[in-house]
């Protein structure tokens, strides 16, 4: 292990100080964090001040960061432009979105295949009242999230159809947000699809599979307790009385044949969690969603693929009996659609940003900024293996509670897990758990939170939707801190393992896989 100042020490993400030019700044190598500063300031006033939770916002506050940053950059400004696209073509980078487009396909054919519609049925065979609904809803949406692999769609849908069902059933409404976005927390922390699962394995040069299967014992810790809490709180807050027929709601809801993708989700995590590239796991799973939503009439061919053709294309007319091939007159609905189209594209915002975060990475590093806070956590703070855990935990919270889309406070936080892990020689599946775990959970507590404000945005819309449902029911974020138990164990687990050292490995027990079996 060579020491902090090394050029060895900073390979990874995007190789160290020494591996190519320096850039010089006006005031210094503080300076160079001048992108990622305003990045963080933009993202602060933007999702936590305005409760904007956008991620096209977030591009522009990057992109502005990135070029005002070249204002203080010393002579030449092609090195500082040069770094902008080794930072942006960096593996980490391109793993990550590879990873994202193949499972946002996978995830849009569960949800359009009436997955949570089945778990709809689930709850209400089970006979679930009051008392247990938020707990069951807990326990499904978790399952949900960890198959769909985003937290955010698993929040919306369940505070869509769970939500108003659960409040009818006599269930406390801020008992029942906080379980929902519980679930949402296991799954996009344990989920191998999960955008912040693959992050936190790439950055740390870990495999996805492995860090899935090295994470269950703490998302278990967390998630055990976290259900018993909601059976006693349960029994504990009173709901509202209100005149209306839930279990009718349920059943309107509600198809069990949506459970068919329990084999989707089963195929997918054995072939991840066994090794198997993640690409190749995922396209398994996506075959299997596909052949049951066709044989069983979930969907049809035109939703999972379709074309929209003017009448005056070449063979548009003769081709027309094709399921996937529809002719429109009008030049606007000329398109290409369906659930591979948009589950891919439901990423590709998202992807540019990490893009445009990793390449302003780079130019702290380049800079000389990543170095210096670096080297002050080793001499000031990670002294030793278990003050260097706590520090990883601390940053990753602090982080994620300023940027609170959390795959872009993952991206922006873990070459700097990645740095303080290897200078203790923490093998890459304990760097990617310590790092994700505050990720997954932070992101959904704080009131200015992501997946708080999905959630908030989509209840405010069901008024509009029920007549019963009034303005009353809508639960304040600010509420609903307390009762996100899964999300504050999660970060609880991971304090105590620093102290104690449970789960802790090392490059000599363990290592973990290349990245580039992912």
């Amino acid at each position: 292990m060579s020491e902090s100042g090394d050029p060895e020490v900073l390979t990874g993400l995007g190789g160290g100080e020494g591996d190519g030019p320096r850039i010089e700044f006006y005031g210094g190598r503080g300076m160079s964090a001048f992108p990622i500063a305003f990045f963080i300031v933009w993202a602060i006033a933007q999702t936590a001040l305005w409760r904007i939770s956008d991620t096209a916002g977030l591009i522009a506050g990057m992109l502005i960061g990135l070029i005002v940053g070249m204002f203080f950059v010393k002579g030449d400004w092609k090195t500082y432009a040069d770094t902008i696209f080794e930072g942006m073509t960096q593996p980490v980078a391109v793993t990550a979105i590879v990873a994202w487009i193949w499972a946002g396909m996978f995830a849009q054919l569960l949800q359009d295949g009436g997955f949570v519609d089945g778990l709809v049925w689930l709850a209400n065979v089970a006979g679930i009242g009051a008392v247990l609904f938020p707990a069951a809803t807990f326990v499904l949406a978790a399952l949900f999230t960890t198959g769909i692999g985003t937290g955010y769609g698993s929040t919306v849908a369940f505070v869509t159809l769970f939500f108003p069902a659960g409040v009818l059933l006599g269930a406390n409404p801020v008992l029942l947000f906080g379980a929902i976005l519980s679930g949402a927390i296991f799954g996009d922390n344990l989920a191998p699809v999960s955008d912040t699962t693959i992050v936190s394995a790439v950055t740390q040069d870990s495999d996805i599979g492995g860090v899935v299967a090295s994470r269950f014992k703490y998302a278990l810790a967390a998630a055990i307790p976290a259900a018993i809490a909601y059976v006693l709180v349960g029994g504990v807050l009173s709901g509202v009385d209100i005149a209306a027929d839930a279990q009718q709601l349920l059943v309107s809801q509600s198809d069990p044949v949506g459970l068919i993708h329990l084999l989707s989700m089963g195929v997918l995590l054995v072939l991840a969690i066994s090794g198997r590239h993640i690409v190749e796991a995922i396209s398994w799973g996506i075959v299997v969603a596909v052949a049951a939503n066709l044989l069983l009439g979930l969907t049809s061919v035109a939703d999972i693929v379709s074309f929209n053709a003017p009448a005056n294309a070449p063979l548009a007319e003769p081709l027309a009996f094709l399921p996937f091939l529809q002719i429109v007159d009008d030049p606007e609905a000329v398109s290409v659609g369906g659930s591979i189209i948009d589950g891919a594209s439901g990423f590709f915002a998202l992807s540019i940003l990490v893009l445009l975060i990793i390449a302003a990475a780079q130019i702290m590093i380049r800079g000389g900024a990543f170095q210096a806070i670096l080297d002050w956590s080793l001499e000031n703070v990670a002294t030793n293996v278990r003050n260097a855990e706590l520090t990883m935990v601390g940053s990753a919270a602090l982080i994620n509670a300023i940027i609170t889309i959390n795959t872009a406070a993952e991206v922006a936080i873990g070459p700097y897990i990645s740095k303080i892990g290897e200078r203790f020689n923490l093998n890459g599946y304990r760097r990617a758990n310590i790092l994700d775990a505050q990720t997954a959970a932070l992101g959904y507590i704080f009131p200015w939170s992501g997946g708080v404000l999905v959630g908030f945005t989509a209840m405010q819309e069901l008024p509009a939707q029920y007549e019963w449902f009034d303005q009353s029911l809508v639960v304040n974020p600010v509420e609903v801190v307390p009762f996100v138990f899964h999300g504050w164990l999660l970060v609880a687990v991971f304090v105590l393992a620093a102290i104690t050292g449970f789960g802790r490995e090392y490059l000599i027990d363990r290592e973990s896989a290349e990245v580039a079996r992912v």
